[in-house]
């Protein structure tokens, strides 16, 4: 993943490295792993499974602290100060990700899992799937969306800025999003364990990262800061991708007889996911086009707009729901199709720019 201090330097290095380009084969060989070791050697992953305090999965814990911290890091708060220089890009982003993103996905969820599969799947896991797609829509993506902003010349700032800011709106807005939602579905929320996820897994990770990053930039001087920090970035970036993987491995260590029976389930809950992918990314450039916001901040927003939180998501879901749970599974299913799905959405809006400039917002 780039870093933050690379971003303005754009189209000067690869956006994307070998590891993160091919993030799907990566999961797909985590799948296998998982579902081969699990069957395997059950007993060292019902050990692990039973590692828990307070109903937190103690190794899981620190598999996600792993992977969010350093991309929090990333993310400098200082930047919210910028909010108004591009205020209607980010007024736009801000409404597709909180105000129609989590209901969108709600009601994919009703359609597709709730009604038109429901034949085909798990009656006992359906409102879990949903629960899982929920919790995948309920929180915009911290790290990949400055990979997917460079790769569309984004407006760096504008990027750096909205990260910031959807992140403080994060710390408060994930939990009730999410649990109105659940309510709806008529699913139970355990309410104290959502709150705990959101403190362990959205405002411990935020202050870490956020003194972490102070510390760096202050002992690394006026200019060795910035250097300082994204040596720091790229050290951790393998530690962050390894973690994901991991954690994917005892997801389907216990997922993996569930699966080999019904392999179906993981296109079916693909589905719903690709299309809100489209359908909010499509929202959110057709109304930075209609407001006559430039296109290299519309690229961003509507990229913003679409792509998931999804380390969060797989944590949030295992903490309420467990590891065998249907809403874990359809949090994984988000990160298997992230990669290929976000990269059409960066090529249709770098295809369709003529079509935006005669707009006049370029």
């Amino acid at each position: 993943m780039a870093s933050v201090t690379e971003i303005g330097r754009r189209r000067t290095a690869p956006a994307l490295g070998t590891f993160e380009r091919y993030l799907t084969v990566w999961v797909a060989l985590c799948i296998i792993a998982g579902i081969v070791l699990g069957r395997l050697l059950p007993g060292p992953f019902q050990a692990l499974g039973r590692m828990t305090v307070a109903e937190v999965n103690i190794p899981v814990a620190v598999l996600i602290w792993l992977m969010i911290v350093p991309m929090l890091l990333k993310v400098d708060f200082g930047a919210l100060h910028r909010v108004a220089e591009q205020w209607r890009g980010i007024a736009v982003t801000v409404g597709i990700n909180w105000l129609v993103k989590p209901f969108s996905m709600a009601a994919l969820g009703w359609l597709f899992i709730g009604w038109l599969f429901r034949p085909l799947l798990p009656p006992a896991q359906i409102d879990s799937y949903i629960a899982g797609l929920i919790l995948l829509a309920a929180a915009p993506c911290t790290a990949m969306v400055f990979v997917w902003s460079n790769l569309t010349d984004g407006e760096p700032n504008f990027t750096l800025t909205q990260v910031a800011l959807n992140d403080t709106i994060m710390v408060f807005a994930f939990a009730p999003i999410v649990g109105l939602l659940l309510g709806l579905s008529s699913i139970t929320v355990p309410w104290s364990t959502l709150f705990l996820s959101v403190v362990l897994y959205i405002v411990v990770p935020v202050i870490a990262a956020q003194l972490w990053r102070r510390s760096l930039l202050a002992h690394g001087g006026p200019h060795g800061g910035a250097a300082a920090l994204a040596q720091t970035l790229r050290k951790l970036q393998p530690i962050s991708l390894v973690a994901l993987l991991a954690t994917l491995v005892l997801l389907f260590g216990f997922q993996g007889e569930q699966i080999v029976k019904q392999p179906l389930i993981i296109a079916l809950l693909a589905i719903p996911i690709v299309i809100q992918v489209y359908l909010n990314a499509g929202i959110a450039y057709a109304l930075n086009r209609a407001l006559g916001v430039p296109h290299n901040v519309a690229c961003p927003s509507a990229l913003i707009g679409a792509s998931n939180f999804f380390e969060l998501a797989v944590a949030a879901a295992i903490a309420l729901f467990g590891f065998q749970s249907g809403a874990a599974l359809a949090t994984v299913v988000g990160v298997l199709v992230e990669v290929p799905v976000m990269l059409s959405v960066v090529r249709i809006v770098l295809r369709t720019r003529s079509w935006y400039a005669r707009a006049g917002a370029v």
